[in-house]
């Protein structure tokens, strides 16, 4: 008795092992990273846009940030996450879409594990993905979109345009453009491609600013978009190191890289204001340093330090191209730029990935590059992932904007309230004239 005793002291430690495999470094990493995500939009996309507006509309612009992000994770737990990360009945379903199983959670367990860590952190943690998503989207129709048209389109949009889209990309074993081995690191056609080309189908749908082209609209507050463009490079340290979903080298890399490109990005879009405009300005300064973020972000955790400083460099130029050329041509009123600095830059750094990425990085999943280096093959595989995304994402948001619309008795304000203002008119609020 006494020896089988002893047997099953000396085995509880491994037993206990095996049936709890939850880590705390983990844990511990990716309750961070979504703390440092969350960071990003009330606080640092919030800010960079609210400094770019017009003093008039801070405070519209700071709401519309901030209620996306409320309604977003609101609609992410209620049916996004299902749509998302769930697993369909029918493999065609699952293309493409994850089902309704896992309405409000239904069928997971507070206690339940994603790998090394609590299955509810991985839902808050991708929630912040889809919060900051459909906030991008808002910087292209500021100062002109009626409030409760926006609260309406991010309640439908992320249910009907970004998960699905996240589905087929993350989705795992079943799910379109995940079989088709389409890397995406951290959300460059899932988060920025996605935003960045919902925001350009808005400004066209929606209209210019009255006075467009014909009276100045400068930025009340560069200081505030420079503190928000801070804000949001401290949080994508969370954004592309917990998409490695752990405490490990992985998330090292992400780190580093997350560091380098936009660092690059920032310097290049100086450099090219001062040649071309002999002014080197701290707007233009951070907006390349994001758009060296969102460059890095489809590859953050697949490329060295040479791949992450020419995928910073380019994006920069890209987004630069969008900003100051590629707008002015086609016309359109993008507010805040949010097609040429994330739509653009993204497309970049997702096709950019097939170049630069690391043939032996362990988290590659199964696709050209992995199975047999083969570059070009997963170029293409990126490639047609950017062109579905795209046309996705396309057709969805223009539903998606004539049904709110619809539900609000049309989308823009009325000329006299976007002339008076939309903090007083709207919220009945006079921000700080900074």
């Amino acid at each position: 008795m006494k020896k089988w005793l002893l047997i099953a002291l000396m085995l509880l430690p491994s037993l206990a092992f095996a049936e709890d495999a939850l880590d705390t470094g983990d844990t511990a990493w990716m309750m961070m990273s979504t703390a440092l995500v969350l960071l990003m939009t009330p606080a640092g996309l919030a800010l960079f846009y609210g400094g770019m507006t017009r003093s008039k509309n801070l405070l519209n612009t700071y709401a519309m940030v901030l209620m996306a992000f409320c309604v977003a994770m609101i609609m992410w737990i209620a049916l996004g996450y299902s749509i998302a990360f769930g697993t369909a009945e029918s493999s065609t379903v699952q293309m493409v879409s994850g089902g309704l199983s896992h309405i409000f959670l239904n069928g997971i367990a507070w206690n339940d594990l994603s790998g090394t860590y609590p299955t509810y952190v991985f839902i808050v943690f991708q929630g912040t993905f889809a919060a900051i998503t459909v906030a991008i989207a808002s910087g292209s129709v500021i100062e002109r979109i009626k409030f409760s048209t926006w609260l309406v389109f991010v309640a439908i949009w992320v249910v009907a345009v970004y998960a699905p889209v996240t589905h087929m990309v993350w989705g795992g074993d079943g799910a379109y453009l995940f079989d088709a081995g389409a890397l995406d690191f951290a959300g460059g056609t899932v988060v920025h491609m996605n935003g960045g080309l919902a925001g350009l189908v808005l400004a066209f749908i929606v209209g210019k600013r009255v006075g467009f082209n014909k009276i100045a609209m400068k930025p009340m507050s560069v200081m505030l978009t420079a503190l928000g463009g801070a804000l949001l490079w401290f949080g994508w340290f969370g954004f592309n190191g917990g998409s490695a979903f752990g405490a490990n080298s992985i998330a090292g890399l992400a780190f580093l890289t997350t560091a380098l490109a936009p660092a690059v990005a920032g310097l290049t879009w100086l450099l090219i204001e001062w040649v071309i405009y002999k002014k080197p300005t701290l707007l233009g300064a951070i907006s390349g340093v994001v758009a060296g973020l969102v460059a890095i972000t489809p590859a953050a955790g697949f490329v060295d330090v040479t791949g992450a400083m020419a995928i910073g460099a380019i994006g920069s130029v890209v987004a630069f191209f969008g900003v100051s050329t590629l707008k002015k041509k086609l016309g359109y009123d993008d507010s805040l730029d949010a097609f040429g600095i994330h739509f653009l830059a993204g497309l970049w750094g997702a096709l950019a990935t097939a170049i630069f990425a690391l043939k032996d990085n362990d988290l590659l999943w199964d696709g050209p590059l992995k199975e047999s280096g083969d570059r070009m093959g997963q170029f293409m595989v990126q490639l047609e992932s950017v062109v579905v995304v795209g046309l996705f994402t396309l057709v969805g948001t223009v539903i998606v904007y004539f049904i709110a619309s619809a539900l609000t008795g049309g989308g823009r304000v009325d000329e006299e309230t976007e002339s008076r203002g939309l903090d007083e008119a709207i919220h009945g609020e006079k921000g700080m004239n900074l």
